[in-house]
């Protein structure tokens, strides 16, 4: 009797353990299959933003584009190129031996008043390729001419300092103005870098600018520290910040750039260029400039038809940070002319 009844106790246990083990595995299953149909709705909801984020960010830079920071002007040679802003264009060309980097203060004034601004670095010079061969005007000019090709530049403002200066009026002279409808020349060295027998006017001889040749060949810091001794009104007239910063971007030129843009300036005369000029135009330059002389600018201020000099007091050849409020405040008064 105790047998029979452990027995049917047993059964009885192993049909409730049973029935309970298939209610837990349909339990199981079903939060399987829960689980499962969430991670499919999570999956798919997440592609789905996915998508739409991928969607807006595309049509944003179809809108925008992604401007190129370097641009090829011949094979194995790229320029670097600062793009930024909307609306009117406004080509900035830095001088001798800087970048584009040197117009840090025009771009942030440009920008807040709504112009596009183009810093183009030279060849051989800061963040560009620095190849081998010609470092003239004509090279210089060809190279801006390609990068505004490139870009598909329209009535730009074209400005240049130093020996930018003169390049952007070899530029327009030689292109006859084209993607430009004005011109700014900053302490400009034009048209003649050196004196000439019937063309007194510039500070420098030939040999002068020799000799500077030879420095650079031997001792270039030397020739950098030449060349900061005249460049400022005086010691004091920039922090040790501002005068560090552009000595960092100085020593980012090649050598033989240096050498080569040297040679171009004490051998190039534009004098024939200054009839050409048919856009208005702009001379900013400081009195006491003493690497380009004051006269310069007079003699530019005379050969260019329309064109309007305004004198920099508190300034030397530096005026775009010397007196960077005044100077900023000129252009962009000439921009909107």
């Amino acid at each position: 009797m105790k047998t029979e009844f452990i027995k049917k106790t047993l059964l009885s246990l192993n049909r409730v353990i049973s029935k309970k083990a298939e209610h837990l595995s349909v339990l199981k299953l079903t939060l399987n299959l829960l689980i499962a149909g969430m991670f499919i709705i999570v999956t798919s909801c997440s592609k789905t933003t996915e998508n739409k984020e991928n969607v807006v960010a595309e049509s944003i830079a179809q809108k925008i584009g992604a401007r190129a920071e370097y641009i090829e002007v011949e094979p194995n040679v790229r320029l670097h190129v600062t793009d930024m802003g909307e609306g009117k264009p406004v080509v900035l060309i830095h001088g001798y031996p800087v970048s584009d980097a040197c117009w840090e203060y025009q771009y942030n004034a440009l920008l807040k008043e709504g112009y596009r601004v183009i810093g183009i670095t030279l060849r051989g010079f800061g963040q560009s390729d620095k190849p081998y061969g010609k470092y003239n005007y004509d090279q210089f000019a060809d190279d801006i001419k390609v990068v505004l090709d490139k870009l598909d530049i329209k009535d730009a403002v074209i400005g240049g300092h130093s020996m930018g200066g003169a390049i952007v009026l070899h530029y327009v002279a030689k292109y006859n103005s084209e993607h430009v409808s004005k011109m700014a020349l900053f302490s400009a060295a034009a048209p003649c870098h050196t004196k000439k027998p019937d063309y007194p006017y510039p500070f420098f001889t030939k040999e002068d600018i020799t000799q500077w040749v030879e420095l650079n060949n031997n001792d270039r810091p030397a020739l950098l520290a030449a060349i900061g001794e005249r460049f400022t009104l005086s010691p004091t007239s920039l922090s040790p910040g501002i005068a560090a910063w552009l000595g960092g971007i100085e020593m980012q030129s090649s050598p033989y750039a240096m050498e080569q843009a040297l040679i171009a300036l004490r051998d190039e005369d534009l004098r024939g260029d200054l009839p050409k000029i048919k856009i208005p135009t702009l001379i900013l330059h400081a009195i006491q400039d003493k690497i380009v002389a004051y006269a310069l600018a007079e003699q530019m201020n005379k050969g260019i038809a329309g064109s309007k000099l305004v004198p920099f007091e508190k300034s030397g050849h530096a005026s775009f940070v010397e007196e960077k409020d005044k100077f900023n405040e000129e252009l962009i008064k000439f921009i909107k002319e």
